[in-house]
């Protein structure tokens, strides 16, 4: 199968062909060869994008995803691969849960889901799960994560710590501490203390983070921060970088752009975890995003039924959807003020991540050799973010009626045509 790319804006800045030939990329540059033609001409070339944190919910939770509906989300949002994590029900906490996990996505075709394994049994955080053979598994399993959960347990985090070095696994801690946490809903602030909502005080994050951080470096292990959120998180890991420690860290769209002012009108849209900040975090945040403290943009996709969100705030379900955002809120929130640069982006959504979750094939995008996973976005399109985007199961996007910049046009994973026009090829 032969396709050309035609005119393309490659991210060093200039204009080029790319001919894909059985799912590689053969040649850029100007291309003579014949086949299935995509017009790219005012389209910027990015590698496919990388998730490294999803919720597909299946199985157990099919009511708001499942692994063949969040792929079509994933397609549309441009990526190719993404991470689903184990909180679901059963737990992905064995051989045979991640393997349907990954069988699932195989079916599926549009795009790469690699499951993540849960660190502990039933996310219950009181014995590890089966690491070594998760591993070992078809599916690979490279990260493990009781996500939704913290590994609170300091002598469990610096076991499963020690136990996935040697394969070169890593952990994904949820870094919130339980007994900080108890109920609350929301940041911890004036504002929450006005709504009558309890409150989550950013302590509450930035304490496992210190904690598991000398954790990696007394296990000399790899240890990734889920979802930062706080201006003293990001201190914090910066410090641990500096010390040498094996650390890396995330942040989502959604605590790049909004803040805990939106939960003055209760709406559980905006319920989510960890909880919206300050305008300071926010600002610290895609600080770190550009000096390289914070590692990738991460969306945790987090999609819930109608039921689930319709509600009242303290009886809603935590989350939001993202995938299909994903791109836009980061071009609008660190490209358009100048944060990072368009050739960032593929750093911090498709190499970083995959380089993370031990992906191949993604550390030398749009590169002569490498499977065409290649996604086309017109940066010059701004348009109001609606239900129509959304090709996901639920629609609990906090985006929605906020105008953003850039729209993915066309995506190939390894070199088959995944999304054409802006929409899921069936």
């Amino acid at each position: 199968m032969t396709t050309i790319i035609r005119g393309a804006k490659i991210l060093g800045g200039e204009t080029a062909d790319l001919l894909v030939e059985d799912g590689v990329i053969a040649e850029i540059g100007r291309v003579s060869a014949e086949g299935d033609e995509i017009d790219a001409a005012g389209l910027v070339a990015l590698p496919g994008l990388v998730d490294l944190h999803v919720h597909f919910r299946e199985p157990g939770g099919e009511q708001a995803e499942t692994v063949a509906t969040g792929s079509r989300a994933a397609a549309q949002g441009g990526f190719t691969a993404v991470f689903a994590m184990a909180n679901t029900s059963p737990v992905a906490d064995s051989v045979a849960v991640v393997e349907l996990v990954h069988d699932l996505g195989r079916r599926a075709g549009l795009v790469d889901v690699r499951p993540i394994g849960a660190v502990t049994v039933g996310l219950h955080g009181e014995r590890l799960a089966e690491l070594g053979l998760m591993a070992r598994s078809r599916a690979n399993v490279r990260v493990f994560s009781d996500d939704g959960k913290c590994v609170h347990d300091p002598l469990l985090m610096r076991r499963a710590l020690e136990y996935v070095r040697p394969f070169g696994g890593v952990v994904a801690q949820h870094a919130q501490e339980p007994r900080l946490t108890e109920n609350a809903v929301m940041h911890e602030s004036e504002l929450s203390g006005r709504l009558g909502l309890p409150g989550w005080p950013s302590v509450a994050e930035e304490s496992i983070i210190a904690r598991d951080a000398l954790l990696a470096e007394q296990t000399d292990s790899r240890v990734h921060v889920c979802h930062v959120s706080t201006a003293g998180s990001v201190d914090i890991v910066r410090w641990a970088k500096a010390r040498g420690i094996s650390i890396t860290a995330e942040v989502t769209p959604h605590h790049l752009m909004l803040t805990e002012e939106l939960l003055a009108g209760y709406d559980p849209l905006y319920k989510v975890n960890p909880p919206l900040r300050r305008d300071e975090d926010v600002f610290a945040l895609r600080e770190a995003v550009a000096d390289g403290t914070i590692d990738i943009v991460a969306t945790d996709h987090a999609p819930h039924a109608d039921e689930m969100k319709r509600t009242s705030f303290e009886d809603a379900a935590f989350g939001m959807v993202g995938l299909e955002s994903a791109l836009p809120v980061v071009l609008k929130t660190l490209v358009e003020p100048g944060h990072i640069e368009i050739a960032d982006v593929a750093r911090v959504l498709s190499s970083a991540p995959a380089a993370i979750g031990g992906l191949t094939g993604y550390r030398e995008p749009l590169a002569v050799g490498a499977p065409a996973n290649i996604t086309l976005v017109d940066t010059a399109d701004s348009s109001v973010f609606t239900t129509e985007r959304l090709a996901g199961r639920s629609l609990n996007s906090p985006f929605l009626g906020i105008e953003l910049p850039g729209r993915v046009q066309h995506v190939l994973h390894n070199g088959y045509r995944t999304v054409a026009e802006g929409k899921v090829v069936e």
